[in-house]
């Protein structure tokens, strides 16, 4: 095996120095996407609801500062801090602090497909060049051992496009497995973000009715 290694040439190294970037960055996204933020959104956030709504801000900031080192506590917390203001402050805050977590989510994940594109390309980069090397050699050779040489030149060469794909196929396996993970958090900070700013809103309404009935 590592003689037909050593046969494909100077690509298979890079091919290979690349499949090891590849491995190393998808093992630390999946462990940050899917161990580090991996919580259950809904009792934490079910936890918050019901303390706001025994209008108890202070026990649900305390809420969300247990949970302040995953993206979902910040983005609530920093809504939580403008539960005093006007509805579309709060809006806002909560869009942007949603769009500072995103980048943080999704970082890195790209250079999957870059990896597998360059991948690809090296291999069949190192192909063309096995095969003029192959044609090279019949061209210099006596005619009982051109087609040998041939026949030789033309395998080896393809072992640069296989491997660029064997590589080049997990890293976008890899890529759209984070990426849907990194979709699927993001999408439940926007859901949450949503139901923490209608639950204030409608706080703010109630507890305006209630001093309104009671000046009455």
């Amino acid at each position: 095996m590592f003689s037909l290694f050593q046969s494909g040439g100077f690509f298979m190294y890079i091919i290979l120095a690349l499949s090891i970037v590849a491995l190393a960055l998808f093992l630390e996204r999946a462990s940050f996407l899917f161990l580090r933020l991996n919580i259950n959104f809904d009792k934490s956030f079910q936890k918050i609801i019901t303390l706001l709504e025994k209008f108890n801000y202070h026990g649900a900031l305390q809420e969300c500062s247990k949970i302040e080192k995953h993206p979902l506590g910040r983005i609530l917390k920093a809504g939580l801090l403008k539960s005093d203001r006007r509805d579309k402050e709060i809006e806002l805050t909560l869009e942007e602090n949603i769009m500072k977590e995103i980048p943080r989510v999704k970082a890195g994940i790209n250079y999957l497909t870059l990896f597998a594109n360059i991948s690809t390309l090296l291999g069949l980069l190192g192909t063309i060049v096995g095969l003029i090397t192959a044609f090279q050699g019949v061209s210099n050779a006596n005619a009982a051992a051109k087609q040998e040489i041939l026949a030789h030149g033309i395998s080896v060469a393809m072992f640069t496009t296989a491997f660029g794909l064997i590589v080049a196929i997990p890293c976008l396996v890899g890529y759209y497995v984070l990426n849907n993970r990194g979709d699927h958090l993001i999408e439940q900070f926007e859901e949450k973000a949503l139901r923490l700013f209608n639950t204030l809103s409608s706080l703010k309404r109630r507890d305006e009715n209630y001093v309104k009935i009671n000046a009455a």
